[in-house]
């Protein structure tokens, strides 16, 4: 078994996890709430490193990341197990489990994989990541080595010192953030609120940041909490692209799907403090990315298709403004 970083030994050979706020006190034999951090004999060990449940080239804008490399494919991988609880997910059988097929692939091997494939990048993804670090962080750096870019795709559940070291290695990310409300977090996914706050805030102005709230009827979808979210991610930055995402029944969770016109409401909501502001999930609803300066399309999307036909090098081919897009070079 590999060992872990960040974790401190505790009287009667208990282990406490620092990896993320769950803070586990792991007893010898147990794992963590992620099921994938165990008490191994007083050493805090990684019985599922580089245990992967899927791998696939990807569209960049199924991440969703739609201001970073648009157009282009990502190599994406996904592990085991989770922080999180929540009852809604649509990957549960591979984060609320560790019994799931997964197989074995060093980080060398998955930065192959990602050059194999003319990936510009690699994106850790469909479970949770962070649970995962160090093996996140070792193909992190092998893949920087190669020139690929390294994209996460998390919860953003995770004490600071972990976290200076993943944002050191990544390049961009799409952050969950799943309401604005404390009592959802602990009594729905049995986490807490606060810890993901400072995480979009450390990242916000370091690497590419765009976040995502999945919207449930009934749970998160107040006007007055979406005025909260989409204010706390203008103060850091009123740019930063915003993705509304509309539940469906899965899991635990038989509420019924989240209405379209709902999405576009708290969307409306959203835009009096964000420039961009997108709706996934929900059909034929535009996401084409405009000029702020014009209003002409800049990046057009149908689906998964990718259209550039707006920008110009870098620009706005009809105004001239600068595209807030990456990877234009």
């Amino acid at each position: 078994m590999s060992k872990a970083q960040f974790y401190s030994r505790k009287p009667g050979n208990i282990l406490l996890c620092e990896l993320c706020p769950n803070n586990c006190r792991i007893e010898s034999g147990d794992s963590g709430i992620c099921q994938v951090r165990k008490n191994n004999a007083g050493i805090l060990s990684l019985p599922y490193y580089g245990m992967c449940t899927a791998i696939a080239l990807d569209p960049i804008e199924k991440k969703p990341l739609y201001h970073f490399y648009p157009g282009k494919n990502i190599l994406s991988v996904g592990f085991l197990g989770c922080s999180f609880k929540c009852p809604f997910c649509q990957n549960f059988a591979i984060s609320q489990s560790v019994s799931t097929h997964a197989r074995p692939v060093s980080p060398q091997n998955l930065v192959d994989m990602a050059l194999k494939e003319q990936s510009f990048a690699i994106a850790y993804t469909y479970s949770e990541p962070i649970v995962h670090l160090e093996y996140v962080l070792d193909t992190a750096s092998i893949a920087r080595a190669k020139g690929l870019k390294n994209v996460l795709v998390s919860n953003g559940y995770v004490n600071p010192k972990p976290a200076e070291e993943l944002l050191s290695a990544m390049d961009a990310a799409n952050i969950d953030l799943k309401s604005f409300n404390p009592d959802f977090y602990k009594e729905e996914i049995k986490g807490k609120l606060a810890p993901v706050k400072k995480f979009i805030e450390m990242a916000a102005g370091r690497i590419h940041l765009e976040v995502t709230t999945l919207i449930i009827p009934g749970k998160n979808d107040s006007v007055r909490e979406m005025e909260e979210i989409a204010q706390f991610l203008a103060s850091l930055d009123k740019n930063m692209p915003f993705h509304l995402s509309c539940y469906y029944p899965t899991y635990k969770y038989d509420i019924a799907a989240t209405p379209v016109y709902s999405v576009k409401k708290l969307a409306d909501v959203a835009r009096k403090y964000l420039t961009y502001v997108y709706i996934g999930n929900a059909g034929g609803e535009s996401t084409d990315t405009l000029c702020i300066s014009c209003g002409s399309v800049l990046v057009g999307r149908r689906g998964y298709t990718v259209s550039l036909d707006g920008i110009q090098g870098k620009n706005c081919r009809k105004c001239g403004a600068v595209a807030p897009v990456a990877g234009l070079d």
